[in-house]
């Protein structure tokens, strides 16, 4: 039940301030909060970029405590590819689905684009099906498996002298998208002296070439001191291992080597505990949330900006989503009907072209067909005149040869009595 008149508060900013004279009960909503996200569980997806062999999959293990059988990668593959794996982690009775990305063949390319371009296209597309997700009219983004990058470890190799090209190309082509957390790993392969130096050129450079990497958050008064003391140590140069090695009466994470050993979790080798206590057990939440809030918000407004929807409209009054839908969506059939009839005089156009270009195909055939009537015309008098020739030249033959016959006929026919005459005069000069 509310106070009496007499202890209401001054109205500020159009709400007035209440005082309760017993017990409701609505404070105990954190802890309803606390129960619901232990019951819906937590995701955390984390982007490992790094050439081969610079250490991520034995970090990723370092970190979490466990073996994740991340394949071993060649340095042979024609493109990067993007590996990702998802874990289901228990610690307490808090249920984390961790997903790991890997980039495999990063850095191997000839053509820097190659490398890093792969990268965007696929945080983009994370982004693009949350985003199709929430257009859904029946949406269930409560039981929606959130493959969103909520940081990117980039692992830097520890030159000692600069940062590659490809790191500031990355980088920079990645910081609108996705939390950056610079590393440099295998931090034990140069000397203190150097990883400091190194340390200094690294965020120089990073500085220099506006490259806007993840700063853990200050306005929380419970972390601002240390988080503004970390913010300090990066990029953080790390090292990782497995494999347990007994110094004194204690089995430590190290590496061994002839010259002495490495203890991961000791600070003064290394900066791996201070990753695993800002990125696991201090900043989680925040890099949840930056990620929904800033990345994923900045994707989400250009998108619908591209969709043609407006807050505010051309007068700078706001605009409601059904006007905007209204808006868009006479637009898309304006648009349409003028492709429409776009379209409807280009195929009258082709049609009369092609009409044009018929009728004077056919006119070329016509006169060619007129061309060649006219030959065999001619070509028929030369051979009716031919014929007329060869059939005079017949007759004329036939009349020839019937009067050969006729003459050869006589000329048998008087033959025999002049044979006759001859014989009997032969005789009678016998007789004399």
């Amino acid at each position: 039940m509310a106070a009496p008149h007499s202890g209401r508060q001054p109205q500020n900013d159009g709400y007035r301030t209440l005082s309760l004279s017993g017990h409701v009960g609505f404070g105990s909503l954190p802890d309803q909060l606390v129960k619901k996200s232990i019951k819906q569980g937590f995701c955390f997806n984390i982007l490992c970029i790094g050439e081969t062999g610079s250490g991520k999959s034995t970090l990723i293990n370092s970190l979490f405590n466990t073996n994740f059988d991340d394949p071993v990668s060649t340095h042979f593959l024609p493109s990067v590819r993007l590996r990702a794996q998802t874990y289901e982690l228990q610690e307490s009775n808090v249920l984390l689905k961790l997903t790991i990305v890997n980039t495999v063949g990063f850095g191997d390319q000839i053509n820097k684009e190659d490398s890093y371009q792969p990268i965007v296209d696929y945080i983009d597309a994370q982004f693009e099906a949350y985003l199709q997700e929430e257009l859904k009219i029946k949406r269930s983004l409560f039981s929606y498996h959130d493959t969103r990058i909520h940081v990117c470890l980039y692992f830097i190799s520890p030159t000692g002298h600069s940062l590659k090209t490809l790191d500031l190309l990355t980088m920079k082509s990645l910081d609108s998208k996705v939390n950056i957390i610079p590393i440099i790993g295998k931090a034990d392969s140069i000397s203190k002296t150097e990883l400091q130096k190194f340390k200094n050129k690294i965020m120089s450079e990073l500085v220099s070439n506006g490259v806007q990497i993840y700063q853990f958050p200050t306005d929380d008064e419970t972390v601002s001191e240390i988080n503004t003391i970390m913010n300090g140590h990066l990029p953080f140069a790390v090292v990782g291992s497995t494999e347990e090695v007994k110094i004194g009466n204690k089995m430590v994470r190290a590496r061994q080597y002839p010259w002495g050993t490495v203890q991961v979790e000791n600070e003064n080798h290394c900066d791996f505990v201070k990753l695993r206590k800002m990125l696991i057990c201090t900043n989680m939440e925040d890099l949840r949330e930056q990620t929904h809030a800033r990345h994923y918000e900045s994707y989400r407004r250009c998108r619908l900006e591209e969709m043609g929807f407006r807050d505010i409209g051309p007068e700078n009054k706001p605009v409601s989503l059904q006007e905007a839908y209204e808006a868009k969506r006479q637009e898309f059939y304006l648009e349409l009907q003028r492709k429409e009839e776009e379209m409807r005089q280009q195929f009258v156009q082709r049609v009369k072209e092609k009409e044009a270009i018929l009728k004077e195909a056919e006119q070329q055939v016509q006169t060619k067909f007129e061309h060649r009537m006219l030959m065999h015309q001619e070509v028929k008098l030369k051979l009716e005149k031919k014929k007329k020739v060869l059939e005079d030249e017949i007759a004329m033959f036939i009349e020839k040869k019937a009067n050969a016959e006729l003459l050869q006929s006589q000329v048998s026919v008087s033959t025999p009595v002049v044979s006759l005459k001859r014989d009997k005069d032969r005789k009678n000069s016998s007789f004399t």
